[in-house]
């Protein structure tokens, strides 16, 4: 029987996942509300797929999947999420991620998307297909995030409307380096209003719009 952590901020949506999912023969070890906690459990866990939410509280999936697949090699990655935007695609495919679900197909895609990783294939959800062959074809090509993890973490919680106290809290920082971070952000990213920080966030698909 094959483990499967779900990381979800919506408990009633979580509990429906779980419940089709264990009909379908899958254990869910492990239930996550934040991205933090899904990084947490997935290494305590280590499960077989981890399901995250891309539009997660404190750590975006996307970034939480980065930290799994770096603690976890032999876990696979399905996120879901509303969005069907480039970004989002584009970044969870750099990621590492294997699997994309979109929230409106989940009971009828889910299954079928973790089957597909766990045998080493990619599953995109019906209608994201032309999102990635655009992108690939050079017409919305992405550039590269300049940003470090640790970077798009406090970026996150920049755009959450955190400060720079709460986020060295979260992050087990320092204020000082908190500090340094998020000076460090505004100048890679040439951006040196919270305004244009939280734009930034929402384009690249670190937090919902």
């Amino acid at each position: 029987m094959h483990s499967v952590l779900l990381a979800d901020d919506h408990p009633m949506f979580r509990q429906g996942l779980k419940a089709l999912l264990e009909r379908e023969g899958f254990e869910v070890s492990a239930e996550a509300q934040d991205g933090h906690e899904a990084v947490r459990l997935a290494r305590q866990t280590n499960p077989d797929v981890a399901v995250l939410d891309i539009g997660m509280p404190l750590l975006n999936g996307i970034d939480a999947a980065r930290q799994i697949l770096k603690q976890n090699p032999g876990t696979q990655v399905v996120v879901l999420t509303m969005y069907e935007e480039e970004a989002y695609v584009l970044e969870a495919l750099r990621a590492g991620i294997r699997g994309y679900v979109l929230k409106a197909q989940a009971a009828a895609d889910l299954v079928g998307a973790i089957r597909e990783v766990l045998r080493g294939a990619v599953y995109l959800s019906p209608g994201i297909s032309k999102t990635v062959v655009d992108a690939y074809m050079g017409k919305s090509e992405l550039p590269l995030d300049p940003l470090t993890d640790r970077e798009r973490q406090v970026l996150q919680l920049i755009a959450e409307g955190k400060t720079t106290k709460e986020i060295a809290e979260i992050l087990g920082l320092s204020v000082k380096t908190a500090d340094s971070h998020r000076t460090r952000i505004m100048q890679k990213l040439e951006i040196h209003e919270t305004a244009s920080l939280v734009r930034y966030a929402v384009r690249r698909g670190f937090i919902k719009a």
